[in-house]
């Protein structure tokens, strides 16, 4: 087994004077951040020792909250797809496919990571709070203007660009900021501040479900926008940076696509982008599926709260066993997961309510841990300070799959003369996919010898 330099493995008590922490940084960042790193333990590969984590505490605990209230205002909207999905093909874009309305989302989900790129060095020289509060003010209005829109490009500027826009400068500076209080217990409190979002999802798909009923589209998403404001404003008092802010200049900004040079991480950012390509299958038309095969409004909306539900303790629990038995130990089982949930559980379901409330609860689990387990294990490549960057630059990959996922959905259901044979086999298809690259860069960064061990 490969051993990481002398000077990244001291304890911190050996380290005798501030230039020698300097040198095990500058150390660390060349010899570490862009190659291969050795199947040793988490800890040892995150950060040299002369880092120390809180690992807890009221302010620590204080940012996982606020980070939870921060994806609970904006991740809930890309986990309630298929609400606004399914309500905008029967009402206001009857007219228009589904591949067309699926193109909407499709941006919406494509700019919050390619966005996300620039978001990424801010957040590493400046800190969260600055881009969580801009994020919240976007997200606000166009939840807001979305109440006007009545034609197409309304709902894709609106709902598409400026909801992508929005998301964009939240989910990576709300995701990373938990990696700088946490090492060892990294991937448990990750996972519990990105059940903010799976709480919104559901939460907000009966909310809307109900208020479309009673008060009307335009009222129903305005509500949903003053829910907003209350947990952006909890997360802007709860977030609080770690480290002092850095220069920000043009080079620290720009992408730094030499990165990929990384085999690991170049692997890493395939598979998620497999992943995401597959996630938001179900995400998005597992409620007009549950419709088109004979279901209730009511019983079809409920499958995606069912699916976020689930994807709470899916973040939850796959977290804390991550962090004793593996960050991509734990990734590559929950992908299986979903690729066997997708294929023994959706595949054939037909209109047996009961399988789909199954499939429900289990791709959740499953797929719930994928989103807050990817951030983790592209963390762990890194070292902390550069954590904003590495992560928004292999979510570049995982934006192309944003863009086409949703719309090549529609495409298959309207190629299959409105079966869903077709988009099923795709998500599963994407996920055996995920699986092989994540397996491929366990092997590159731990060695065949070490396939089994802890990383």
């Amino acid at each position: 087994m490969a051993q990481l330099p002398r000077c990244i493995r001291e304890e911190p008590e050996k380290a005798s004077s501030n230039s020698e922490k300097s040198r095990a940084e500058q150390q660390f960042e060349n010899k570490i951040a862009h190659q291969i790193p050795s199947a040793v333990p988490t800890e040892s590969i995150d950060e040299p020792a002369v880092t120390k984590y809180p690992e807890g505490g009221r302010s620590a605990w204080g940012v996982v909250l606020g980070s939870w209230m921060a994806l609970f205002g904006s991740m809930s909207f890309m986990n309630s797809i298929g609400t606004f999905q399914t309500y905008l093909l029967r009402n206001q874009l009857s007219n228009y496919s589904p591949e067309a309305v699926g193109w909407i989302f499709g941006v919406y989900n494509g700019l919050t990571f390619l966005l996300g790129i620039q978001a990424g060095p801010i957040f590493d020289a400046r800190g969260p709070r600055a881009l969580i509060c801009c994020g919240g003010i976007l997200t606000i209005l166009y939840l807001m203007l979305l109440g006007i829109c009545t034609d197409y490009w309304h709902f894709m500027l609106v709902y598409g660009v400026l909801g992508g826009l929005s998301l964009s400068l939240i989910f990576g500076p709300a995701i990373a900021i938990v990696a700088h209080y946490f090492n060892a217990r990294r991937g448990f409190a990750t996972g519990i501040a990105s059940s903010g979002g799976a709480v919104g999802g559901v939460v907000f798909p009966l909310m809307l479900q109900r208020l479309f009923d009673t008060v009307g589209f335009a009222w129903a998403t305005r509500i949903a926008g003053f829910v907003c404001i209350v947990t952006f404003v909890l997360a802007g008092i709860l977030i609080r940076p770690r480290f002092p802010p850095k220069p920000l200049t043009l080079s620290t900004v720009r992408p730094d696509l030499i990165i990929f040079r990384q085999g690991g991480l170049a692997l890493t950012s395939l598979g998620v982008f497999f992943l995401e390509w597959g996630l938001f299958i179900p995400f998005t038309y597992l409620t007009s599926y549950a419709i088109d095969h004979g279901s209730s409004a009511a019983f079809s909306y409920m499958l995606l709260s069912l699916i976020n539900a689930a994807g709470v303790f899916g973040r939850w629990v796959p977290g804390f066993y991550a962090d004793r038995l593996g960050r991509f130990n734990m990734l590559i089982l929950t992908v299986l997961g979903c690729l066997l949930s997708i294929l023994c559980l959706w595949l054939p379901t037909k209109s047996s309510e009961p399988m789909m409330v199954v499939f429900a609860l289990v791709f959740g689990f499953f797929g719930g841990s994928n989103v807050s387990l990817a951030p983790v294990c592209i963390g762990q490549l890194c070292k902390v300070g550069s954590f904003g960057r590495y992560y928004s630059t292999a979510y570049i990959l995982v934006s192309i799959s944003m863009f086409t996922g949703t719309a090549l959905g529609g495409k298959f259901i309207e190629v299959c003369n409105g079966e869903y044979h077709g988009v099923i086999a795709f998500a599963a298809a994407s996920y055996l996919a995920s699986f092989i690259c994540l397996v491929m860069a366990k092997i590159l960064c731990c060695g065949k010898s070490n396939i089994w061990s802890k990383f």
